[in-house]
């Protein structure tokens, strides 16, 4: 968790938030920022089966 606060650029107490469920929402720059900590590119990112579910939560 600290390398990808490190990497990210994102605060430990929001990334914290998104991880244990406390923050529902999240910024397509936190999103942005997440693929950058894991030296991805957003849509490597976000090339995966849980953004494709159709039980994908959005409100």
């Amino acid at each position: 968790m600290y390398r990808l606060e490190r990497n990210s650029g994102i605060l430990h107490g929001v990334l914290y938030a998104i991880l244990s469920g406390h923050n529902k929402t999240v910024t397509l720059t936190t999103v942005y920022k997440l693929a950058r900590g894991f030296d991805m590119t957003i849509y490597e990112f976000l090339d995966d089966d849980v953004f494709r579910s159709e039980m994908l939560e959005i409100d």
